[in-house]
């Protein structure tokens, strides 16, 4: 059973978590770091923007009226906002164990996913085929097969980075969702919102209960150790990763407003 590393933070700014993440996909490629599981929050309701996403997708100025940060992933996909979730990131490589290849590695890391899902109770599935919106710039308005779902409606979002022989995926465990301003930081009009609350489902909502933080993470680290043989020592960034993210984090700063 591989050994990971189980690093837990509170809630950040958006662009230093990418930072972190890039830091820490790095430091497993050099060798110098453990294949490593990150949960993390937000400060506050961030767009990330997929790498190559174009910033003319969210609607900036808005997002500055309403206090919401806007921040760039190293992974590619749509745009996606954060705000009432948690968040994990997977750095592992081939030489832990991860299939090579887009296809296979997804399945592998979401198959995690389901796995936690359902240890908490909701009979969640890999989406078995794309669907929505392919052109749409919110990622939740789209649906691919490295995605969960439960039924027809999208739980969670995955997106990935290969550097090397190691991968970063990263996705968010929705409590809530607030359509409204989703709709609004990606100028969806009406209907668009209305698509975003018939095609997608919140972890609170498939419980019908809110799960306590702890519950949430202990189920993220279950769901880990099941699909992949993994198990967890709780540790920290290390003073090189600190450092990387430190030079790196405004690269992922789009805006931050006010």
């Amino acid at each position: 059973m591989t050994t990971w590393r189980l690093i837990i933070d509170g809630p950040i700014d958006g662009a230093w978590n990418m930072a972190v993440d890039w830091a820490v996909l790095h430091a497993r490629q050099a060798g110098d770091a453990p294949p490593t599981l990150r949960l993390y929050r937000w400060k506050r309701p961030t767009v990330s923007l997929g790498r190559f996403q174009p910033a003319s997708d969210v609607d900036v100025a808005l997002c500055e009226r309403r206090g919401v940060a806007v921040c760039r992933r190293p992974t590619g996909g749509r745009g996606v906002l954060h705000d009432d979730e948690l968040t994990y990131a997977a750095i592992m490589g081939a030489d832990d164990g991860l299939p090579r290849g887009v296809s296979a590695s997804y399945r592998a890391l979401s198959g995690a996913l389901v796995a936690a899902y359902r240890h908490l109770g909701v009979p969640a599935e890999l989406t078995s085929r794309p669907r929505g919106s392919p052109g749409a710039a919110a990622c939740y308005l789209h649906a691919t097969g490295a995605d969960v779902s439960l039924g027809a409606a999208k739980l969670s979002g995955s997106a990935q980075i290969w550097h090397r022989d190691t991968c970063l995926q990263h996705g968010s465990f929705v409590l809530s969702r607030d359509t409204e301003l989703e709709a609004a930081a990606f100028r969806l009009d009406s209907e668009g919102e209305r698509a975003l609350a018939r095609g997608t489902r919140t972890l609170s909502e498939a419980l019908g209960r809110r799960p306590s933080d702890a519950t949430l993470a202990r189920a993220v680290v279950y769901g880990f150790t099941e699909a992949l043989g993994a198990s967890f020592e709780e540790g920290v960034l290390t003073s090189g990763e600190l450092a990387a993210a430190e030079q790196a984090v405004a690269s992922f700063r789009v805006v931050c407003g006010p």
